[in-house]
């Protein structure tokens, strides 16, 4: 398959393993299509899905077509979707990656001989993978550390723990072996404080509680992770309400344990999902409900409404308790102020 027809012939497309096929909900109609697909594909920038659509990587189906016929010549980035229509994208390979010292941005936030915490910004990937094999935190991180924990080579030294691409907010970096195997088994032993910030609709009556659940990958869906299975790894998520603002509200949240988008589908599936979460919730309900109420102002997050604001855990070497604090980002304080104000 060479790099101008990711595609191939349609056998090719059925058997691949790296096929995204899916339909475009309700919710996403009348959105762009690179749009849409970088939604769906986690940890893969939409820059990166641009380019496939360009190099005829990516279908565009109608409603009930069942079979495949050809890439589309031409198909734009730009293009319109109606929902109930079918993407289809074989990603073309992924180049063999070496890391390189990149400017990426992120802010340290502390650092001594043996850690960093750092702040990461939204819309950065924490480390190479499928899909991006650079300008990532770790090639910013290689770019600003003269050295880092070489626990996680090739492509994650230094990285202890994760966040999503679209969460901003704090992470514990390892900059000699020692630190990585001792911040690890705080992790593992659940003595690592982390504290959450999100923005959520449809808050729950009650005040405070706790979301316990059997945790594992959607039946369904390739990038997607459930609470609701028979069998699983435990996953449990501490939650209150700091603050109800109309038809949201501001969550504190405490991980017990640390599940890949564990709040993000713990407070979805429990019917509360975050604000401007593309994976798990609803899009542009903040902007719609200000267009209803003729209030002559819109805005829109690009990154769903989830910072990791507090981060405590025990220096390895010398037993002192350290713990951190980041504000909200601007974009999310934005869309506060504007809840306050009208709600």
């Amino acid at each position: 398959m060479s790099n101008g027809d990711c595609m191939g012939n349609s056998e090719d497309l059925i058997n691949s393993e790296d096929l995204i096929n899916f339909e475009v909900p309700t919710h996403l109609e009348g959105e762009r299509l690179d749009f849409i697909l970088a939604s769906h594909v986690d940890e893969v920038s939409r820059g990166r899905v641009t380019n496939w659509i360009k190099q005829g990587c990516v279908q565009v189906r109608p409603k009930g077509q069942e079979k495949i016929k050809g890439a589309h010549k031409g198909i734009k980035p730009s293009l319109k979707l109606l929902a109930g229509q079918t993407i289809v994208c074989v990603p073309p390979p992924t180049p063999v990656a070496t890391l390189e010292p990149q400017d990426v941005p992120f802010t340290v936030i502390y650092q001594d001989n043996e850690l960093a915490v750092v702040h990461k910004p939204a819309g950065v990937v924490v480390h190479p993978g499928a899909g991006q094999p650079d300008q990532t935190l770790v090639n910013g991180l290689l770019k600003y550390f003269t050295q880092l924990s070489p626990v996680g080579l090739p492509f994650r030294p230094g990285i202890v723990h994760r966040i999503d691409r679209d969460t901003s907010g704090l992470l514990m970096v390892a900059l000699t072996e020692r630190a990585h195997h001792h911040l690890s088994a705080q992790l593992v032993a659940r003595e690592v404080a982390r504290r959450y910030l999100a923005l959520a609709w449809q808050p729950h009556d009650e005040d405070s509680g706790t979301i316990e659940s059997l945790y594992g990958r959607h039946p369904n869906h390739r990038i997607k992770f459930t609470s609701q299975r028979t069998q699983g790894k435990r996953a449990c998520t501490h939650w209150q309400i700091k603050e109800r603002l109309g038809p949201c509200a501001l969550y504190e949240l405490k991980l017990e344990t640390g599940r890949t988008h564990q709040i993000r589908v713990h407070l979805s599936e429990a019917g509360s999902p975050l604000v401007a979460d593309q994976l798990y919730g609803i899009r542009r309900r903040v902007e719609h409900i200000i267009k209803l109420r003729s209030l002559g102002h819109e805005f829109g997050l690009k990154r769903h409404a989830l910072h990791a604001a507090e981060l405590g855990f025990t220096h390895p070497t010398t037993g002192q308790w350290l713990e951190f604090r980041s504000p909200l980002p601007d974009e999310i304080e934005q869309v506060l102020s504007h809840l306050r104000e009208h709600f």
